[in-house]
């Protein structure tokens, strides 16, 4: 770590600065050894160190680092309320200056300079904590579980710090295992914060185990975001900039499809580009500087549209409400038709190009299936990994689908091949994939040795939810504004002498913005202006 990312990442504040703190906060004194906070806390507290030191420790009392006079503690979960994945023990006599979320929050959203200051040292911190393993959470699993690529990819995307420990290759992994009255057929093991052994768990367990999902179901909300991809966090920004009260249902993690991009290169204001996971994450905190709050690993099940305010079903029996929504559910990857596709999913077949994904491929020949810019992004990021990369498309060629400048980029790259009017179909391998048979364009089929692919071909809506609450087209989009036939308006009976606004379903104050909508433009800068815009027709709504 340099001396510019040390300052960075763990600034001295000036005594001006820390003068601007002390109104918003109360002094506390802590004698030696004292815990100011422990794993797991919520809703924890920001200390600005006046006199002393706070050492900061791992799940395993691992030391991270030690904030001095003028240092302060804290990272993303600080605006989140999600549970500390670090604690603080006092080293030495030490005074501190503590400041409460609500107080944090409104300093952060008052102060600009102070703004800055804490928040790019919160979202350097968390990587640090990432990239390190530090955390208060074990991963043991294997390379041979669709189980364990679940799990990790859950964690990596919920920015989850954790350690990993792979019963393959760790000659102590057995002992772990031992130590917790566990075996290799439990593999993926999840240990939660040194209390909990979970065995063969869903992501949903794991983000229950952690406290990402829980949601106060009593609250009325102004708005409920379904999907936190790149519309859904936009509608999340300026929604709670404006001051709603937004709550955000995410079933697996921020960003969306987007999320798992490994660079997107034509993005506004990104000339050398920027991954889908930083877009994601940073937007994430953006949301919840202005107080919006997101629940993950909770998948809406049902619209209940029959009255208002409306009511969405997450799963669990647990249900939340809202004056307005916004279904920002996206789409999903269409799954071709190829026999035993199930049986390799996360065992060489992918959804997704993460970093993740990629340590497998090393030095591996791949495929990446589909012609959209999602699927060439996933293959120049792979060129970096595998050792030849082929890119399989049914029809003619890119020009179609996909940008100009990653058409140029596959191109010019040496190790990836463009193979046109091809198709895999079938797939064969023991206990992972081995070996795929794909028919070329001169009709002929072939097999090849080649133990991973990347599956990126066409999109289905998420909308099997809505249960038939709100107009959609033949593919199952959504409908909205003067997309809407005056026959959808009758079925929902709709209640208004005004029509529906530009992004309204036939449900009065449900609106669709992103993939999901019926003729949206799939690129992410058109789903955040989609997002934007919504929050406008929202206060039209809330204030009619």
């Amino acid at each position: 770590m340099t001396e510019a990312n040390q300052a960075e990442i763990f600034p001295i504040l000036t005594p001006a600065q820390v003068g601007r703190i002390a109104p918003f906060a109360r002094e506390r004194s802590f004698e030696d050894g004292a815990i100011l906070w422990d794993w797991g806390v919520r809703n924890n507290a920001m200390f600005v160190v006046v006199e002393g030191e706070i050492a900061i420790l791992s799940g395993s009392d691992q030391l991270v680092t030690v904030h001095q006079a003028g240092a302060f503690s804290g990272d993303v979960d600080l605006l989140s309320g999600r549970p500390t994945v670090v604690k603080g023990r006092a080293q030495g006599v030490t005074r501190v200056l503590e400041l409460g979320q609500d107080h944090l929050r409104r300093l952060v959203q008052t102060d600009a300079q102070l703004s800055e200051i804490f928040l790019r040292a919160f979202m350097l911190r968390r990587c640090a904590l990432m990239s390190r393993g530090y955390g208060n959470v074990v991963l043991i699993g294997s390379r041979y579980s669709a189980g364990t690529l679940a799990i990790r990819e859950f964690l990596t995307r919920n920015n989850q710090p954790y350690a990993y420990i792979d019963v393959d290759v760790d000659a102590g992994a057995q002992t772990t295992l031992d130590t917790f009255g566990v075996g290799v057929g439990d593999v993926p093991v999840f240990i939660c914060r040194g209390e909990r052994v979970l065995k063969k768990p869903t992501t949903d367990e794991v983000g229950e185990c952690l406290g990402l999902n829980q949601v106060n179901e009593d609250v009325l909300r102004d708005l409920v975001v379904i999907g936190a991809g790149p519309a859904g966090l936009a509608a999340a920004v300026y929604a709670a900039s404006e001051g709603l009260d937004v709550l955000v249902v995410e079933s697996s993690a921020p960003g969306g499809q987007a999320g798992s991009s490994s660079r997107i290169e034509n993005y506004l204001g990104f000339p050398t580009g920027i991954t889908g996971h930083l877009l994601a994450s940073s937007a994430l905190v953006q949301a919840e500087k202005f107080g919006a709050e997101l629940v993950v690993a909770r998948t809406a099940v049902r619209l209940g549209c029959e009255r208002r305010p409306y009511r969405v079903d997450i799963g669990g029996g647990h249900v939340v409400q809202a004056r307005t929504i916004i279904i920002a559910t996206g789409v999903q990857y269409r799954k071709p038709d190829i026999r035993n596709l199930s049986r390799f999913e996360g065992l060489g077949v992918y959804y997704g190009a993460t970093q993740v994904e990629a340590n497998f491929c090393k030095d591996d020949d791949v495929i990446v299936v589909g012609g959209a810019n999602s699927a060439g992004q996933a293959a120049v990021f792979l060129s970096s990994f595998g050792r030849h990369i082929n890119v399989v498309v049914r029809g003619p060629g890119l020009a179609e689908s996909m940008s100009r400048y990653l058409i140029r980029r596959i191109e010019e790259t040496p190790n990836i091949t463009l193979r046109t009017r091809t198709r895999i179909e079938a797939l064969e391998g023991d206990t992972r994939l081995e070996r795929v048979t794909w028919r070329a364009s001169d009709g002929r089929t072939e097999n090849v040795d080649v133990g991973h692919v990347f599956l990126m071909t066409g999109a289905d809506p998420n909308t099997a939810w809505l249960g038939g609450c709100v107009a959609t087209d033949a593919k199952g989009f959504v409908k909205t504004g003067p997309e809407l036939l005056p026959g959808d308006l009758a079925a929902a009976q709709w209640p208004l002498a005004r029509a529906p606004l530009l992004f309204e379903t036939n449900l009065p104050g449900v609106f669709a913005v992103g993939d999901v909508r019926a003729g949206s433009i799939k690129r992410v800068a058109a789903a955040v202006g989609e997002g934007a815009v919504c929050c406008q027709l929202v206060h039209k709504v809330l204030n009619s």
